[in-house]
């Protein structure tokens, strides 16, 4: 997988945190993820195809990252994952893609965005329906780390 295919989604989940959370998040290094175990304890998945590529991609926080984004998207602070930080995360993968879909558009990528899912728990699993390798990318932050997958054919 290309970096010129993964760099608009990370740019675009460090654009997403920043102007909705002023979250400054800190990339890491890229690795290959070799199971469909989740880092984190909330994860939003979804699914993209168009005619040049199809794949999908993934994005799990931490618990206390997850309470910190939406204190400061929403001003409010569950106790624990609840509908609502699940509903949150839902919404920052579709804006984490969208953005990433409007600057791959510019390079002749064009696809469509499946509504995402969101996945809550400890060790839970994600699946992405793929051959290629799945692209771990970690983001750390001063409460918890993020992390997005990607996996493309």
């Amino acid at each position: 997988m290309r970096a010129e295919f993964i760099n608009p989604f990370l740019a675009s989940l460090i654009n997403v945190l920043n102007t909705m959370a002023s979250m400054p998040m800190t990339p890491q290094k890229p690795r290959l993820k070799k199971d469909e175990i989740a880092r984190g304890d909330v994860s939003g998945l979804i699914g993209m195809i168009g005619p040049k590529t199809k794949g999908s991609m993934s994005i799990t926080f931490e618990q206390e990252l997850a309470l910190e984004i939406m204190q400061r998207m929403l001003g409010e602070r569950p106790a624990g994952i609840n509908e609502d930080v699940t509903d949150m995360v839902g919404e920052i993968t579709n804006m984490v893609t969208g953005g990433a879909k409007r600057t791959l558009a510019e390079s002749g990528y064009d696809f469509d965005m499946a509504t995402p899912a969101v996945v809550s728990g400890k060790g839970h699993t994600i699946t992405h329906k793929c051959d290629n390798a799945i692209i771990l990318m970690p983001f750390d932050s001063e409460y918890g780390k993020a992390y997005i997958e990607i996996c493309f054919d």
